[in-house]
C-alpha cells in the first residue's frame, strides 16, 4: 500500500533507471526527485526539472538528503536543507551543462573549453565543502573561490548577477529593495571596474647571462631607482652566476627569485627603472693570462636597464632578454646606469653583441596578503623579498623593522709613494661594544644571505674610486648601542702574487650617547693610516679617535687638512630607534621638566613616523603632563593630542587608529582628564565666533570624535573609581558645551566665510560622537542633543551653500548610525530628517546625498520589520515600553515618509528620467546612480505600503484634480521602470521585483481609478496612461518565461507565479468597466493589445482576444463597419510579426475564438471575411519570419517575400507595406547577386512614380527629395543591376527614359553620359557571351512545406552552369526534410494531405513569345540569345509513350510524345527566380508529327553549324564533322528509313488520310535535309583539315547512299538557282563585313535596300522539277492542290529557334542542348534523335506548335498580309506590329496566296512549302504571343520598306559557283530564280507576275496573335509582370523604345512583311479584336503616397 512519505522528501538519484516498469519513471543518474509515497522498497515521485511527469522507481536507486518541506500537502514544495552555496552550486552548474554544450554545437572552443575547466574546478571545491574538514578560514576561503568562479561563469554564459551577502545568495524579499539594489549595484560595480590595486609588487625570476666570453662568476644586482630624483627606490637583490652564466644555486629558487614590494601608484611611472649591475670576480684585467695568483676581485662588468612602464603593456608571460652594457672609463662605473637612461652613447657601449641578461619579470597588484592566496606556489616554494627603501605608503602597526643602508659613495687617496694610482678595496665590518664582529649581519642584498664581512668593488689604478655600492647592515635593535662599522682600505697589487695590503681605516659608530642613531645622509669619514692588521684588533683604541671630519674639534687642524677622506651615506629604517632628539626629550620628560614646554611646542615638527613609532609611549607623556600640571600645560598638550588624532586621520598612518581605539580602552589612566579636556574644547567653541583665523580651531574641530572618546572614558573610570560622583556636574558640563556648540552654529554667514567652514568642520565629525554619548546617556537624550544642535543650524540659507550639503551628510551618518536604529530616537529624529529631505529633493539639490538617507532609512524599516534590527548595543540604555510591538511603529513611519516624500519622490524621478543627456559622462554616471538609489527607494516604499496606507494615500487627495495628477504620475514613472535601460541587463531578480511592486500598486489604483474615472467622471488621458502600462509591463523581455530556462522559469513561477496573466485579467476587467468608452480607444488601443495577445502564453490569449471582437461590435454599431479596426490590425500584425512575436498556435486561437464569439452577431459575414483576411496575412507573415530565420538567402526566401508583397498590393491595397517588401524583396536579390530579379523588384517601386517635383518625405535609405529626384535615382540604380545580370535590352530603354527626359530639361551634360552608356550596353549585348539558363519546374506536396509553396508548382530559373541534378540537391538542401519523388506523373491526393515534405523536380523548355525577332533571318545569335530566355510565360515538358503495340522492327510507328504546357501567373526573368504555374494544359504529338519535329531539329543544327563554320565562328571543324557523320550514317543505316518504312507506305497512308498534309511535310523536310547536307559537305569540304580528309570522302561516298536510299537523283535545279540561305548575317547586307559566307567558293554580293513586295512571290517559286522530284520521292502522283495548297509551317526549323535539340524528356535527365553557344556538339545523328529509348529521346524544340490547318486561313484573307496596316481603331497593344524581316527563301510563308491556281503561270516552278500539322491535332494552339514591337524609326516611302536577306545579295554568285544543293534556311526547300536576282531592283512586276486578288482595306488586317477558341483569359486579374511597365502606353515618353520589352510605339508602324508563323494562325479574326491572352495594359498605378 502507498504511504504518503514524512521524511523522505528528497533525494539524488545514484544509478539510471529506464523504467521500464509499469508506472515507471526513467531517471538519469545524477537527477533530483521529490518523493510522494513509498511502498516495500519503491517511491513514487517526480524528477524536480519535469514536474508534471510522476512514476515509480526503486528506493535504492535513491541517495536521501536531507530537506525542508514548505506548503505541506498537495503543493508540497521542498528544499534541500545544506548550504545555500552547494545548493546554488549544484542548480548552476545543472544550467551550465546545458549550456556548455550548445557552445561545442555552436563552435565557441574558447569558451567552451575555459568553462569545462572551471566546472572541474568548482566540483572539487564543492567536493571540499562537502567533506566537511575544513578550518573556517579554508572554508571561507573556498566559499569565496566558489561564488567569484560562479560569477565568472554567469558573466561569460550571459546569465543573471546573484545578489550575494557573505557568499550566499540573497532572498529578495527578505531584504529591502534598497539593500537589494544596493548588493546589486557593488556587485555590478566590482564587475565593471575592479578598484584599481594602490600597493603593486615586481616579481623578478633571473634565469641566465648569454655571452660569448664569460668564464668567471658574476654577481648580478637589481634595484629600482628613480630617474627622476636620481635616487634607488629599493634595497638590492642580489644573485649569484656560475660560469656558465647560470644560477649558482639552482635548486634553491628564493636565491633567484624576488618581489619588490610595496611599490607606490607614485612608483608606476615611466622615468623609474630597474637597473642591474654585474659584477665579474676574477683577475683585475679581464684578458688577463691565468697565472699562479689565486686571489680574486670583484671587477665592474655590465649593466642593463629597463624602465617599469615597459612592464605594464608587455605581456606577464614573456621572458626579457636585457641588453649588457659596458662603460668605457672605469671611472664612470658610479653613474652608468644614468648614463644608459640618459642615452648618453659615448659613455659606454654594448658588451658584447651577443651578451644579454634572461630574465623574467611581471607586475602583481594588491597587498602582500592578497599576493599570499592568488600566487601561493610562488611563495611555497620560495621567494625572497626585496623592500623598498624606507616605510610603505601605508604603515602597519606591528610592522618590526630595523635596517640600516650604508652605501659606499667614493674615496680621495694619497698615491702612497707609487708612481702609479692604487687599485682600493674596501672591506666592511660590524662590530659589537665587545668589539666582536658580528656574524651575518652584512647583506650585500636579499637574495643571498648575510656574510661577516663585504668587501667592495675594485676600480683599477684610481685614486679617487668611486663605488656607489649600497649594503644592508639588518642590526638587531638590542645590539645597536655601541655597535660601530668599520671600513678598511687595501691597495690590491696585481704583482707580488696578487697581495691585497692593508694602508687605512675608517669607523662609524651607529648611535650617539643620547640614544639618537647615526642621521641619515652623506658622511666623511677620516681615514686612518694603518698597515698592520694586529692594530685594528683592540677596538678600544681606536674608538677614542675621531670618525668624522664635520665633528672634528676646531683645533685639530691635521686632521682636518688631510686630503684623504671616504663618503658614504647612512639610510635608517626603523619602527624602534629614533634619529630625532626633540622625540626622545618629549619621552624623557621627567628628566628635564624644563623642557617640557619645547618639546610640546616641537612635536608638531616632528615626521608622523617617528611619532606613530612611539604612539602610545607619547599619549602617556602627553595625559601624564596633563595630570600633573594640567593649569600650566593643558592648552598645549590638549594641541599636541589634536595633532597626533589628525596625524591619524592621513591615509598613510589611518591604520593606526585601531591602536588609539586600543590604548583609550585598555591603557588610558586619565581618569580626571575630562575636565581638562572638555573646558578646553568649550573655550574653542566660544571663542570661534570672534577669532580671526579660523584654520586652528578647524583642527580642534576635526579631532573632537576621539576628543570626546578620552573626555568619556575618563569619565567612566572616573566613576568607576568614585562610584559616579559628580554625574550632575559632568552632565551640566556637557550641555553647557552643546550649547555653545549650538550657538556658534547658528550664526548665519556666507558660504565661504571662515566660521561656516568651521561649522561645516563640526557637522562632519558630529556623528561619530553619537556612538560616545550612548554610553553615558539615554537614547532620547542623545537624540535630544542631536535634534536640537541640527535644529539650531540657519534655515534661510542660500541654494548654493555648502553648509546645506554638509548638513546632508551629517544625517546621513545619522541615519546611518547606532542612533537611529533605536525606534525610540527615531520617532525623534525623523521628522527632522524628512522635513530636510522633502527640502532638497523639492530643489532637485544633493540628489546623491538624498537617496542615501532615504535608501538607509527603508532599509532600516524592513529589518525592523523582519525584527532583525539590533534594539541596541551593550551600552544602550533604554529600549522599546514593553508591549509595545515593532509593527505600529514600522506601519507610523511608512505612513510619515509616504506623507512627507511619495509625491516628491515621483517628481524627483521623473525630472532625473527627462533629464538631457547633454552633461559629461560624469554627470550622466551621478544621474544614473541616482535614478536606480530613489527607483529602489520608490520600490521600497511602495512595498511596505498596506491597504491602509493606500487607502490614506487616495483619501489625502483634496480634488479629482489632485488624485488624477498623482495618478498619471505614478503610471509614468513605472513606465520608466519598466524601460529595459532602467537596470543592467543581467539584473532579472531586480526587474522581477520592480514588477512585483509594480503590479501590486496598479491593483491597489485601479480601484481609484474606476471608482473616480468613469462615466460622467471619464478622463480619457488617465485611462489611456493605465492601459500604456498595463500593456508595456506584460510585454517586457524578464516577463517572457518561455525565453528562460526551466529552472528559472520553474523558481519565477514559484515565487511571483505568471504576472503577465494577472495584469491580462486586470486589463480586461477594466475594459469591460468602460462601457460606451471603449470607443475613445478605438483604433489607438487596437495595437497595443494586439501586442499583448501575441505573447505567447495560453491564459494571457485567452483573456485578451476576446476584446477585439468588442472592439469590431462598438465601431459596428458607431460607423456601421470596422474598417478602421482591420487597417490597425494589418499595420500592426506586420511590424510585430517581423519582431519574432505570434505562432502558428496564435493564428489557430485568434481564428476560433473570434469565430465563435461572431457567431450570433448581424454583421457575421463582414466579420468572418476580417478574420479570414488577418488569418490569411498571419500565415504569410508566419512564413516569411521561418523563412528569414535561415542563414543564407535562398529561394524559400525570396518566394516568401514576393508571396507577401503581392499579398499587401493585390488583397489589402497597403501601398507603404508593399514598398517596404520590394525593397526587402530587392536586398535578398542582391544578397545573393540575383542582379535581373533585382531591378524587376525595384521597378515595381519605380513604377509606382512618376516624373514631376512633387516632394516625397524621407522613407526607408532614400533622403527627402522630389519624385523626379527619386525615380531618376531608381532608374540609375535599375540599369545598372540590370548591366550586372546582363539584362541589357532592358537596361537600353531605361537609359532611353532617361535620356528622354534629360533633353527635356537641357541636361545635356546627363544626356552624354546616358547615350554613352546606352551605347556601351549594345556594345555588350554583341560581345560579351551570356550564358543560357536552364528552366525547372518543382511541385511542392504535402502539408509541412509553409503555407505559400503548399501543394503548388513553380517553375524556376537555374543559376549559371547549373544542372538539373546541382538544382535538384540545391533544393533538397533548402528542404532537408523533403522527399524526392522518382516520377513525373501528378501525385495524387495522399501525397497533397500527407504530413510530409515530397518535391518532384524535372527539368522544362521555355516556348519563347517573340517568335518575330527569333525568326527573322540574319539578327546575330547574341541578340535571339535575350528573346529566347526572357519573357517566358509558357513552358513544355515533353514525355515520349508509345500507343497501342509496340512494333520491335520499327518503334516509330507507335512511339507518342505527352506534351506538358505550363502557363505562369508571371514571365521568367521577374521579381522572382521561380513563379507559380497558372495553367497546365496537356496534349498527345502523333508519331508522324514527333518525326517532322525530330527532323526539323536535326536541319537547324545542321544550319547552325554549317553558318558558324563558313563565318569563321568555329575554332575548329570538328562539331560540323561529326553532326554531319551522325546524320549521314544514320540516314545511311535506316534512320530516314524507318520513317519511310512507318509513314510513307500506303497502309498508312490508307489509314490516316487526314495525315496527308503532315507526310507531305515529312517528305519536304527529308529532302530540306539532303540538301543542307550536300551544301554541308561543299563546306567542309573547303574547311577541312588534310588529316580529315578521308573521313570526309567516306561522308560524300555515304551520302550518295543516302540519297539513293531516299530515291533522289538530280538536284541540277536546285544547285542553279536555290541557294541556301543561313541567317546569322546582317539583316542589311551593306553592314556585312563577310559578303561571301554562304558560298563555299566565295562572290560578289548585291546589296539592294528595297524591293516590290510582288517580288516575293516570283522569288519563293518552287520549280516544277522540285515539284516532280517531290512525287518521286514519295512514290505517289498527286495533284498539286493536294501536296501544295497549303499553309507554310512555323519556322521551328530556323536558326533563330532557341535550341536545336529538344529538352530532357523525362526529369532525370539534364537538358542535353542549353548552356553552350556550340549546340552541335550536344547532339547525335537522327539516329540517334529517332532511336531513343522513351526516357532518353530529345524529341521537341522550344519553339511554339504549328497550328491545326482548320485555323488556317482561307486564300483571300492571307494575301493582303503583304503590306499589312496599322489600325487605326485598335488599341496600342492590339495593334500588329510585324517587324522588318529579311529577305529570304522564307518569303513564300510570308504573303503566300493560294497556290493552286498560279503555280504554272510562275516563272519559277514552286517549291512546296511546308504544310501545318493535321486538323487532328491538339498540339497547336497554345503559343500566347505578345504583342509585337515596331521597327526604330518609320519609313516615310509609299512602299513599305523590308530588309533584304543576305540570300538575295549573293544569290547570283551562288548560282553560278555553287555546285552544291541549297535550300532556304527557314522555310525547307526553295528555289530562288534567276529572274528574280536580275529584276531584283526593279518596282514593277515581270509579264504574268501579280496578286491573285486585289489587296484588300487596311481595316481587314488579320490580328497577328490569336488564340484557339478553348484558351481562357490568361494573367487577367494577376499581378502584372513587373515588367509590364514597358507594355502599357506612355504618354511621359514620346521616344520609341525598342521592343525588347514589347513597348507599343506612338507612330504607326510601317507596313512589313509579317512572319509566317503570324500567318498560320487558326480561325483568323478580321475584326481587329484582339488575343485574349495579350497582356492587357496595365492601368495606371496609384500615386505614391508621398513615399
Amino acid at each position: 500500500m502507498w504511504i504518503p512519505t514524512e521524511h523522505e522528501k528528497y533525494g539524488v538519484v545514484l544509478a539510471s533507471f529506464r523504467g521500464t516498469v509499469q508506472h515507471g519513471l526513467p531517471l538519469e543518474i545524477g537527477d533530483t526527485v521529490q518523493i510522494l509515497e513509498k511502498c516495500e522498497g519503491w517511491y513514487r515521485g517526480f524528477i524536480l526539472k519535469n514536474p508534471n511527469v510522476k512514476g515509480i522507481f526503486p528506493s535504492s536507486y535513491i541517495h536521501l538528503k536531507n530537506a525542508h518541506v514548505k506548503n505541506k500537502g498537495q503543493f508540497e514544495t521542498v528544499i534541500p536543507v545544506e548550504d545555500s552555496v552547494i545548493t546554488e552550486m549544484t542548480s548552476t552548474l545543472r544550467d551550465w551543462g546545458a549550456m556548455w554544450k550548445q557552445l561545442y554545437v555552436k563552435n565557441e572552443g574558447d569558451l567552451f573549453h575555459r568553462l569545462w575547466h572551471v566546472m572541474n574546478e568548482i566540483l572539487d571545491l564543492r567536493r571540499q565543502v562537502l567533506v566537511g574538514h575544513l578550518t573556517h578560514d579554508r572554508m571561507r576561503d573556498v566559499k569565496q573561490h566558489i561564488t567569484a568562479r560562479l560569477d565568472w561563469g554567469n558573466e561569460q554564459l550571459g546569465l543573471d548577477l546573484v545578489p550575494r551577502r557573505e557568499f550566499s545568495m540573497v532572498d529578495p524579499d527578505e531584504i529591502s529593495v534598497t539593500e537589494l539594489y544596493r548588493l546589486m549595484e557593488h556587485r555590478h560595480r566590482k564587475k565593471e571596474t575592479a578598484a584599481p590595486a594602490s600597493t603593486h609588487h615586481l616579481f623578478v625570476h633571473v634565469k641566465s647571462l648569454m655571452s660569448a666570453n664569460l668564464g668567471e662568476e658574476l654577481e648580478v644586482f637589481f634595484h629600482i631607482y628613480d630617474g627622476r630624483e636620481n635616487r634607488p627606490l629599493s634595497e638590492r637583490f642580489f644573485v649569484r652566476l656560475n660560469k656558465g652564466g647560470l644560477p649558482k644555486s639552482p635548486e634553491k629558487t628564493e636565491r633567484q627569485c624576488t618581489l619588490f614590494v610595496d611599490l607606490g601608484s607614485s612608483d608606476l611611472r615611466k622615468d623609474v627603472y630597474i637597473v642591474v649591475h654585474i659584477i665579474r670576480i676574477g683577475r683585475m684585467g679581464a684578458g688577463e693570462k691565468k697565472n699562479l695568483c689565486s686571489v680574486q676581485y670583484r671587477r665592474p662588468f655590465g649593466c642593463a636597464v629597463v624602465s617599469i612602464a615597459d612592464l605594464l603593456t608587455a605581456d606577464s608571460k614573456d621572458d626579457h632578454l636585457l641588453k649588457v652594457y659596458a662603460c668605457n672609463t672605469e671611472s664612470e662605473w658610479y653613474q652608468i646606469h644614468e648614463n644608459i637612461i640618459k642615452k648618453a652613447n659615448s659613455r659606454y657601449n654594448l658588451s658584447g653583441s651577443n651578451t644579454g641578461l634572461a630574465v623574467a619579470l611581471q607586475l602583481l597588484h594588491g597587498d602582500i596578503e592578497q599576493l599570499r592566496r592568488e600566487y601561493m606556489v610562488l611563495f611555497t616554494r620560495g621567494v625572497s623579498i626585496t623592500r623598498k627603501l624606507g616605510f610603505s605608503d601605508v604603515i602597519m602597526p606591528g610592522e618590526m623593522r630595523n635596517d640600516l643602508y650604508i652605501t659606499l659613495e667614493k674615496g680621495e687617496f694619497e698615491k702612497g709613494g707609487k708612481s702609479v694610482a692604487r687599485n682600493v678595496e674596501i672591506t666592511v665590518y660590524v662590530l659589537d661594544i665587545d668589539g666582536q664582529i658580528l656574524k651575518s649581519h652584512v647583506a650585500a642584498g636579499s637574495g643571498e644571505p648575510g656574510g661577516d664581512e663585504y668587501h667592495s668593488l675594485v676600480l683599477y689604478h684610481n685614486n679617487s674610486p668611486r663605488w656607489a655600492e649600497q649594503i644592508k647592515l639588518p642590526i638587531p635593535v638590542d645590539m645597536f648601542r655601541g655597535s660601530h662599522v668599520r671600513f678598511e682600505f687595501r691597495h690590491c697589487s696585481t704583482k707580488d702574487k696578487g697581495e691585497k695590503k692593508l694602508f687605512g681605516y675608517s669607523f662609524v659608530p651607529l648611535m650617539q650617547e643620547d640614544g639618537r642613531t647615526l642621521p641619515d645622509g652623506t658622511h666623511e669619514l677620516i681615514i686612518h693610516k694603518c698597515e698592520e692588521n694586529t692594530s685594528l684588533a683592540d677596538c678600544s683604541r681606536y674608538l677614542k679617535l675621531p670618525f668624522s671630519k664635520a665633528n672634528l674639534p676646531s683645533n685639530n687642524q691635521t686632521l682636518k687638512g688631510t686630503k684623504e677622506s671616504f663618503w658614504i651615506t647612512s639610510f635608517l629604517c626603523s619602527t624602534k630607534l629614533t634619529q630625532n632628539g626633540d622625540m626622545l626629550d618629549l619621552l624623557k620628560w621627567r628628566a628635564h621638566p624644563e623642557r617640557i614646554n619645547d618639546s610640546l611646542s616641537k612635536l608638531k615638527e616632528i615626521d608622523g613616523s617617528e611619532i606613530v613609532k612611539f604612539l602610545q609611549d607619547t599619549l602617556d607623556t602627553l595625559f601624564g603632563i596633563l595630570d600633573e600640571s594640567s593649569q600650566r600645560y593643558g592648552l598645549k598638550v590638549f594641541d599636541s593630542l589634536v595633532h597626533i588624532i589628525n596625524l591619524l586621520q592621513d591615509s598613510k598612518f589611518q591604520h593606526f587608529k585601531p591602536v588609539m581605539d586600543t590604548y583609550i580602552e585598555s591603557h588610558f589612566a586619565g581618569a580626571l582628564s575630562y575636565r581638562d579636556l572638555i573646558k578646553v574644547l568649550k573655550w574653542y567653541v566660544d571663542r570661534i565666533v570672534d577669532a580671526e583665523h579660523q584654520d586652528h580651531i578647524q583642527q580642534v574641530l576635526k579631532a573632537s570624535e576621539y576628543i570626546f572618546k578620552y573626555i568619556i572614558q575618563s569619565r567612566r573610570l572616573f566613576s568607576l573609581a568614585t562610584g559616579g560622583q559628580n554625574e550632575e556636574e559632568f552632565r551640566v558640563c556637557i550641555h553647557e558645551l552643546f550649547m555653545s556648540i549650538r550657538f556658534f552654529l547658528s550664526q548665519e554667514n556666507k558660504g565661504t566665510s571662515p566660521v561656516a567652514q568651521t561649522q561645516a568642520m563640526f557637522l562632519r565629525t558630529f556623528p561619530a560622537v553619537y556612538g560616545e554619548l550612548l554610553k553615558i546617556f539615554t537614547v532620547r537624550e542623545v537624540a535630544g542633543f542631536v535634534r536640537e544642535t541640527l535644529g539650531s543650524l540657519p534655515t534661510a540659507v542660500h541654494a548654493d551653500c555648502p553648509l546645506e550639503a554638509v548638513k546632508l551628510q551629517c544625517i546621513a551618518k545619522t541615519v546611518e548610525s547606532q542612533l537611529y536604529i533605536n525606534p525610540e530616537s527615531r520617532c525623534i529624529l525623523l521628522p527632522v530628517v524628512l522635513r530636510v529631505l522633502q527640502v532638497h529633493m523639492q530643489e532637485q539639490r544633493d540628489l546623491v546625498m538624498c537617496a542615501r538617507i532615504l535608501t538607509s532609512m527603508l532599509s532600516l524599516i524592513k529589518k525592523e520589520e523582519n525584527g532583525t534590527a539590533q534594539l541596541g548595543s551593550p551600552g544602550l540604555h533604554c529600549s522599546l515600553p514593553e508591549g509595545q510591538l515593532v509593527e505600529p511603529v514600522v506601519s507610523e513611519e511608512v505612513e510619515l515618509i509616504v506623507e512627507s516624500l511619495l509625491g516628491v519622490l515621483l517628481r524627483t524621478i521623473l525630472e532625473i528620467s527627462n533629464r538631457p543627456q547633454s552633461a559629461g559622462p560624469a554627470m550622466r554616471l551621478q544621474f544614473q546612480d541616482v535614478t536606480g538609489e530613489f527607483v529602489a527607494c520608490l520600490l521600497a516604499l511602495l512595498r511596505q505600503m498596506s491597504d491602509r496606507h493606500y487607502q490614506q494615500l487616495l483619501q489625502a487627495f483634496s480634488s479629482k484634480d489632485d488624485l488624477r495628477d498623482f495618478l498619471l504620475q505614478i503610471f509614468t514613472v513605472f513606465r520608466i521602470l519598466i524601460r529595459p535601460e532602467m537596470f543592467p541587463k543581467d539584473w532579472t531578480v531586480m526587474r522581477l521585483v520592480t514588477n512585483n511592486v509594480i503590479i501590486t500598486t496598479v491593483l491597489y489604483l485601479s480601484d481609484a481609478l474606476r471608482k473616480n474615472f468613469l462615466n460622467d467622471k471619464f478622463d480619457y488621458k488617465v485611462w489611456d496612461s493605465y492601459f500604456y502600462l498595463s500593456v508595456i509591463f506584460i510585454n517586457q523581455p524578464c516577463l517572457q518565461l518561455e525565453s528562460f530556462s526551466p529552472s528559472k522559469r520553474k523558481k519565477i513561477l514559484e515565487k511571483y507565479g505568471d504576472m503577465r496573466v494577472m495584469m491580462g485579467c486586470e486589463i480586461f476587467s477594466m475594459w469591460q468597466n468602460l462601457g460606451e468608452h471603449k470607443l475613445n480607444f478605438i483604433p489607438a488601443m487596437i495595437g497595443p493589445f494586439l501586442e499583448v495577445t501575441l505573447v505567447p502564453q495560453p491564459d494571457l490569449r485567452n483573456v485578451m482576444i476576446p476584446i477585439f471582437h468588442d472592439m469590431m461590435d462598438w465601431e459596428q454599431r458607431r460607423s456601421g463597419n470596422f474598417k478602421q479596426v482591420e487597417a490597425k490590425l494589418i499595420d500592426k500584425l506586420d511590424s510585430l510579426m517581423s519582431e519574432g512575436k505570434g505562432d502558428e498556435t496564435y493564428r489557430e486561437l485568434f481564428n476560433s475564438i473570434l469565430l465563435k464569439k461572431i457567431e450570433r452577431e448581424t454583421w457575421r459575414e463582414s466579420g468572418i471575411s476580417l478574420i479570414a483576411t488577418v488569418t490569411r496575412l498571419m500565415e504569410r507573415l508566419l512564413d516569411y519570419r521561418d523563412c528569414m530565420k535561415l542563414g543564407e538567402v535562398d529561394g524559400k526566401k525570396i518566394g516568401c517575400t514576393v508571396s507577401l508583397l503581392n499579398f499587401y498590393k493585390t488583397e489589402l491595397n497597403k501601398e507603404e507595406m508593399y514598398i517596404r517588401y520590394i525593397h526587402k524583396l530587392y536586398d535578398l536579390h542582391l544578397k545573393a547577386q540575383n542582379y535581373t530579379e533585382a531591378s524587376y523588384t525595384l521597378l515595381l517601386y519605380d513604377e509606382l512614380l512618376e516624373w514631376s517635383d512633387r516632394p516625397l518625405r524621407e522613407f526607408l535609405n532614400y533622403p527627402m527629395q522630389s519624385e523626379w529626384q527619386r525615380k531618376e535615382y531608381l532608374h540609375l540604380t535599375i540599369v545598372q543591376n540590370f548591366d550586372r545580370g546582363k539584362c541589357w535590352e532592358n537596361g537600353i530603354i531605361l537609359c532611353r527614359e532617361l535620356a528622354d527626359q534629360y533633353e527635356s530639361y537641357y541636361d545635356y551634360r546627363n544626356l552624354s553620359k546616358m547615350r554613352m552608356m546606352e551605347a556601351s550596353l549594345y556594345d555588350k549585348i554583341m560581345d560579351q557571351q551570356r550564358l543560357e539558363p536552364e528552366f525547372f519546374r518543382v511541385g511542392f506536396y504535402g502539408k509541412k512545406f509553409p503555407f505559400f509553396l503548399r501543394n503548388k508548382e513553380f517553375v524556376c530559373r537555374g543559376h549559371d552552369y547549373e544542372r538539373l541534378e546541382a538544382f535538384q540537391q540545391r533544393m533538397l538542401n533548402e528542404f532537408p526534410h523533403a522527399i524526392a519523388m522518382q516520377h513525373v506523373n501528378q501525385p495524387d491526393q495522399t501525397i497533397y494531405q500527407a504530413d510530409a515534405q515530397y518535391l518532384q523536380i524535372y527539368a522544362v523548355t521555355p516556348i519563347p513569345e517573340s517568335q518575330d525577332v527569333l525568326q527573322r533571318d540574319g539578327v546575330p545569335d547574341n541578340i535571339k540569345s535575350f528573346y529566347k530566355f526572357n519573357h517566358i510565360w509558357r513552358f513544355r515538358y515533353d514525355r515520349p509513350f508509345h500507343k497501342g503495340t509496340k512494333d520491335k522492327e520499327n518503334e516509330f510507328k507507335s512511339l507518342w510524345v505527352e506534351r506538358t504546357t505550363l502557363t505562369l501567373v508571371q514571365s521568367l526573368p521577374g521579381i522572382s527566380r521561380w513563379f507559380e504555374v497558372e495553367k497546365r494544359e496537356l496534349v498527345e504529338v502523333s508519331p508522324l508529327e514527333n518525326a517532322i519535329e525530330v527532323i526539323e531539329n536535326k536541319n537547324l543544327q545542321l544550319r547552325t553549324l554549317i553558318t558558324q563554320c563558313q563565318s569563321r565562328q568555329m575554332q575548329n571543324i570538328n562539331p560540323l564533322t561529326m553532326c554531319l557523320n551522325g546524320v549521314i550514317d544514320a540516314a545511311v543505316n535506316g534512320g530516314l528509313a524507318r520513317y519511310q518504312e512507318a509513314f510513307f507506305v500506303k497502309d498508312y497512308i490508307m489509314n490516316h488520310p487526314e495525315d496527308g498534309e503532315k507526310i507531305g511535310r515529312l517528305r519536304e523536310l527529308m529532302f530540306e535535309q539532303a540538301h543542307i547536307l550536300e551544301y554541308g559537305l561543299a563546306v567542309h569540304e573547303k574547311f577541312v583539315p588534310q588529316d580529315m580528309r578521308p573521313l570526309h570522302k567516306k561522308l560524300v561516298d555515304q551520302f550518295h547512299l543516302m540519297k539513293s536510299s531516299l530515291g533522289i537523283q538530280e538536284f541540277s535545279a536546285y544547285v542553279r538557282a536555290s541557294p541556301v540561305h543561313f541567317t546569322n548575317g546582317s539583316p542589311r547586307p551593306c553592314r556585312n563585313s563577310v559578303p561571301n559566307i554562304i558560298s563555299p567558293d566565295g562572290g560578289r554580293g548585291v546589296v539592294r535596300r528595297s524591293y516590290p513586295a510582288v517580288n516575293r512571290y516570283s522569288s519563293s517559286s518552287l520549280s516544277s522539277q522540285a515539284s516532280n522530284e517531290v512525287s518521286n520521292i514519295t512514290g505517289q502522283s498527286e495533284s498539286s492542290d493536294e501536296v501544295f495548297n497549303m499553309q507554310p509551317s512555323p519556322s521551328t526549323s530556323s536558326l533563330s529557334s532557341n535550341h536545336s535539340a529538344s529538352p530532357n524528356v523525362t526529369s532525370s535527365a539534364p537538358s542535353s542542348a542549353r548552356g553552350s553557344p556550340q549546340m552541335a556538339e550536344k547532339h547525335k545523328h537522327s539516329r540517334e534523335n529517332a532511336c531513343l529509348s522513351p526516357r532518353e529521346r530529345p524529341v521537341s524544340a522550344i519553339f511554339p506548335n504549328p497550328l491545326d490547318p482548320a485555323q488556317r486561313a482561307p486564300p483571300h484573307q492571307i494575301g493582303d498580309t503583304t503590306l499589312p496596316r496599322s489600325d487605326p481603331n485598335l488599341s496600342a497593344p492590339d495593334k500588329v506590329r510585324p517587324t522588318p524581316s529579311s529577305w529570304s527563301l522564307d518569303s513564300v510563308k510570308e504573303g503566300a496566296p493560294s497556290f493552286s491556281d498560279s503555280v504554272g503561270k510562275l516563272l519559277c516552278p514552286p517549291v512546296p512549302p511546308r504544310p501545318p500539322y493535321s486538323a487532328g491535332s491538339s498540339a497547336k494552339n497554345m503559343r500566347s504571343q505578345s504583342p509585337v514591337p515596331a521597327s526604330r524609326s518609320p519609313q516615310k516611302t509609299t512602299v513599305p520598306p523590308f530588309t533584304p536577306s543576305p540570300t538575295e545579295c549573293q544569290s547570283a554568285s551562288l548560282v553560278s559557283n555553287s555546285p552544291v544543293l541549297s535550300g532556304s534556311y527557314s522555310s525547307g526547300i526553295s528555289s530562288l530564280s534567276r529572274c528574280s536576282v536580275s529584276e531584283a531592283s526593279g518596282t514593277e512586276l515581270p509579264a504574268g507576275d501579280h496578286p491573285p486578288h486585289p489587296l484588300p482595306p487596311p481595316t481587314t488586317l488579320p490580328n497577328s496573335v490569336s488564340s484557339s477558341s478553348d484558351e481562357p483569359i490568361r494573367r487577367e486579374n494577376k499581378t502584372p509582370p513587373p515588367y509590364s511597365v514597358y507594355e502599357r502606353n506612355n504618354p511621359r515618353r514620346p521616344v520609341p523604345l525598342p521592343h525588347s520589352l514589347s513597348i507599343p510605339p506612338q507612330t504607326d508602324p510601317p507596313a512589313l512583311p509579317p512572319k509566317p508563323h503570324q500567318l498560320r494562325t487558326g480561325s483568323m479574326k478580321l475584326d481587329g479584336t484582339s488575343d485574349p491572352r495579350v497582356p492587357r495594359p496595365r492601368p495606371l498605378p496609384r500615386k505614391v503616397s508621398q513615399l
